[in-house]
């Protein structure tokens, strides 16, 4: 009985019935079906009741029931869209200025907005090949260290997730585990071949939609040492030879290659030349804690649910299992969530990252630049319109008088408007494309995020921006002209109350400059505080400074070497480059105090090449023998947070400090440096002895004017060492300085979408100083009869504009330094203070800019012959 009660006929069938029947039948036609149906459903059941109630509504789909006059006004409508056509063009003919002014407004603003949209279908693409993308997803994990309310948000976790998320929750369909690591040179017959890969379990290739040239999905990464390759790597080291069955020597190990896989996508997280078995991980012992909670670092775990399967409903069991496997830890807790596999490169930066990612504030910063700079050229659209209000008030009011309705109006007006950004869209489309190059140069690692290549999704979206812009552009315009009185208009049109409001207009400019002028300030103080973080003290010295990534070579072997090289005066070894932001933690203990703490591992030689000075002690005296390391430094961070000697430098000489389960003696005490960037206080930190250290940097100090023949002296003695790996070397000062190099890329994108905003904003200034000077000639002319001087009436027409101008200024300073000092900066711990000149240069620019362009105008309308312009009165 309840679902007889429930029961309703088919929407569309009812739709469709509205949609062609006439009017005046209609009421009594859907009446009558629907009491047909309620019969039917209790006599002949819900199923069959809708069949019929289908079956009769085409059946009165009959010439008499059908909408005649509503078809007839559909082609009226069709034909007042080719009316409507032909009178915008013939308007933006007879108005080429202002049309030209809005044309390149619009194409310049759309441009950017094309980008946007270009780069944003790229991010919204990243691993859409996947099959099961819908139900995919990564465990990332939540760590806090006892004794500090400071989370962080890991994209890796533990192992053991993979060993036992399947037991606590029986929902997921399927798990698989990866790690990163496994890097080293592949020696194949007599060639040898640097390889990158990741250690991944056999469900791997049932999980992701990789496909499988070679081999069987089911088995090819189950055995130990067995591994799979990309169709690249596998003609890198086989070339056409089927590759199944060889062996592979990476390093000291022997693989099996078991399957190819085609070349992964560029628009996946996930990138590898190979595939090793996570069983050979095991078998290796690559890591004692490999299977521990604890061990968060280095593995990732993704999992699959079967199809409409609520995620939100399995955190409860994923609480329950990390508070059971918490219970064994004592210096930290660790919790895991869901990441949906669709928010991996837009869900924002997590620590330990296998892929790109983007946060969202990024996306929303250039989305909102691109709309401002939409909006300023829409701007310029809706005040040139309303401008020329006067001149097309009358056509209006013809058009009204011989039978056009308000929508009439409003369809003329929007369709001008929506032509209009349909050919900005062309000349927007060719800056598009240069832009394009110029945005993929702005940092090395761009090409590697997206490609921004022209696919049919994208050229849709291209079309949708244009006509949205158009509709947004000839909105109010539309409006206004629609809301027009024929009678009174064609009566006296300087009567018309709404002529007489020019505040809006006003208001439009003074919103066009404010945001001009924010961004002008705002690329000032930004790259102000960029040359600030470069040139910083950080407590050492970096010039002239070369660090050489080892890549697996023996640091005393390529010392040697480089030692020979008359230019080159230190060399020093360390296990990390120090104020790029990366960091390496160990536990440190001293008493009953303990706490994780960033330590760098480094050579006698390091700490006086970079001149870190020492407060107490002195330098490690001697190499220590393999495994006998008995000596550390610290800095004063590291005496204050664990109230060693009461912070004294020189009392701390002596003191005994363990990290990493090893007792080691306190031997200097070096003053605070920046470890790393400087958006982060000085933290304790301390030095170890780089003995049984791999990889790591060798520190090459030089003194030369001849920096090509030093650096090609470098590249020999590498080559002399190393054939196989190309050599890595950078200046400290180009390292650091790439370490902010977003803070660069972003100061770049401002500065130009400020330059595009100034530019536009100027454009709509141009051709109101041009209109308004038009329509007073007459009143100018006069004024000059009786006497005015050229100067006061410069004045005069000067004056409205440059308050404007001033206003806005009034508005976008104090909002940018308060912008600045109260929410950016904030971030950073050290950063410069905001000057003056920053805050004022921008606007002084602007000033200069609009005053030279009001004055061209005004000047040139001044200095009118009264008598050519009077003569027809």
């Amino acid at each position: 009985m309840k679902k007889q009660q429930q029961a309703a006929p088919p929407k569309w069938a009812t739709s469709f019935l509205r949609w062609y029947c006439r009017p005046r039948l209609l009421e009594d036609l859907e009446g009558d079906l629907n009491e047909f149906f309620d019969r039917n459903v209790q006599r002949k059941g819900v199923r069959r009741a809708r069949l019929i109630y289908v079956i009769d509504v085409l059946k009165f789909l009959r010439p008499y029931t059908i909408r005649k006059i509503e078809i007839f006004h559909f082609f009226i409508h069709w034909i007042m869209i080719g009316s409507y056509l032909k009178t915008s063009r013939r308007s933006l003919v007879r108005n080429k200025l202002f049309s030209l002014i809005n044309i390149i407004g619009l194409a310049v603003s759309m441009s950017v907005g094309l980008l946007v949209i270009a780069i944003l279908t790229d991010l919204k693409s990243y691993d859409g090949f996947q099959e099961k993308k819908d139900r995919l997803y990564r465990v990332i994990t939540t760590t806090t260290e006892k004794g500090n309310a400071n989370e962080m948000k890991l994209a890796s976790t533990s192992v053991k997730i993979g060993d036992r998320i399947k037991e606590a929750v029986p929902a997921i369909e399927d798990v698989t585990v990866i790690r990163q690591g496994l890097w080293g040179d592949a020696k194949v017959n007599k060639g040898t071949f640097p390889i990158s890969a990741l250690y991944a379990d056999n469900s791997f290739l049932k999980v992701f939609s990789f496909p499988l040239l070679k081999g069987d999905r089911n088995t090819a990464l189950k055995d130990p040492y067995h591994l799979v390759l990309t169709e690249k790597t596998s003609k890198k080291l086989f070339g056409d030879t089927d590759p199944i069955g060889k062996s592979i020597l990476i390093d000291t190990t022997n693989y099996v290659v078991s399957g190819i896989v085609q070349d992964v996508p560029k628009l996946s997280h996930l990138t590898f030349e190979a595939l090793v078995s996570f069983s050979t991980a095991d078998a290796r012992k690559i890591d004692a804690d490999l299977h521990n909670w604890a061990s968060i670092w280095s593995n990732y775990v993704y999992v699959t649910f079967p199809k409409k399967t609520d995620p939100e409903s399995i955190q409860p069991a994923l609480d329950r299992l990390s508070k059971e496997e918490n219970k064994a830890l004592t210096a930290r807790t660790i919790f895991i969530s869901l990441q949906p596999l669709k928010d991996i490169v837009l869900g924002g930066k997590l620590s330990n990252n296998i892929g790109p990612a983007i946060a969202p504030s990024m996306i929303w910063v250039l989305g909102g630049l691109a709309l401002v700079v939409i909006l300023s050229a829409c701007f310029n659209y809706t005040n040139l319109s309303v401008a020329r209000s006067m001149r097309r008030s009358r056509e209006v009011g013809i058009r009204k008088i011989i039978g056009a309705q308000k929508s009439h109006v409003l369809g003329q007006f929007m369709a001008e408007s929506v032509i209009i950004a349909l050919l900005a869209l062309l000349f927007s489309f060719g800056l598009f494309l240069v832009l394009r190059n110029q945005f993929m140069m702005l940092d090395k690692h761009m090409p590697d995020l997206v490609a921004l290549d022209l696919r049919f999704e994208t050229i849709f979206y291209f079309l949708l921006l244009a006509v949205a812009t158009g509709l947004a552009a000839g909105l109010l315009p539309a409006v206004f002209f629609s809301k027009i009185n024929a009678l009174t208009v064609m009566k006296d049109a300087s009567n018309f109350k709404i002529f007489r409001r020019i505040g809006f207009r006003k208001a439009l400019i003074v919103t066009q400059f404010t945001l001009s002028l924010i961004f002008i300030a705002a690329t000032l103080v930004g790259y102000n505080q960029y040359k600030g973080l470069l040139s910083f003290d950080l407590g050492f010295k970096t010039d002239n400074i070369i660090n050489i990534k080892l890549k697996g070579n023996k640091a005393d072997l390529l010392s040697r070497e480089i030692t020979q090289i008359p230019t080159v005066k230190k060399v020093s070894q360390s296990m990390m480059v120090t104020s790029l932001g990366s960091m390496y933690g160990e536990s440190f203990r001293y008493k009953m105090d303990s706490a994780s703490i960033w330590q760098n591992r480094v050579d006698e030689h390091y700490l006086p090449m970079h001149n870190h000075k020492f407060l107490a002690g002195s330098n490690f005296k001697l190499r220590p023998e393999e495994g006998k390391e008995s000596e550390i430094i610290v800095n004063q961070q590291t005496l204050k947070h664990f109230h060693i000697a009461n912070g004294d430098p020189q009392k701390a000489i002596g003191e005994v400090v363990k990290i990493a389960a090893r007792d080691l003696v306190i031997v200097g005490v070096v003053k605070d440096f920046h470890y790393g960037t400087l958006e982060n206080k000085i933290e304790p930190v301390v030095f170890r002895y780089a003995t049984d250290v791999p990889g790591g940097y060798l520190n090459v100090k030089v003194e030369t004017n001849n920096l090509a023949a030093t650096m090609e002296g470098i590249k020999s003695a590498w080559q002399k060492v190393d054939k196989v790996h190309e050599m890595d070397a950078k200046f400290y000062d180009d390292q650091i300085e790439e370490a902010y190099s977003q803070f660069s890329v972003m100061i770049k994108i401002i500065g130009f979408i400020a330059f595009l905003a100034i530019c536009i904003a100027s454009l709509g200034l141009f051709g109101m100083v041009v209109f308004t000077t038009e329509t007073k000639l007459k009143e100018i002319s006069i004024r000059k009869v009786l006497g005015a001087s050229e100067e006061g009436l410069i004045y005069l027409l000067c004056k409205s504009f440059l308050v404007l101008l001033v206003i806005s200024a009034l508005i976008a300073l104090p909002a940018t330094y308060l912008f600045f000092d109260k929410v950016v900066l904030t971030r950073f711990a050290y950063h410069q203070p905001i000057s003056v000149v920053e805050m004022l240069g921008g606007a002084f620019t602007v000033m200069l800019l609009a005053f030279l362009m009001i004055g061209s105008q005004t000047v040139k309308a001044a200095r009118n012959n009264p008598a050519k312009v009077l003569k027809s009165e």
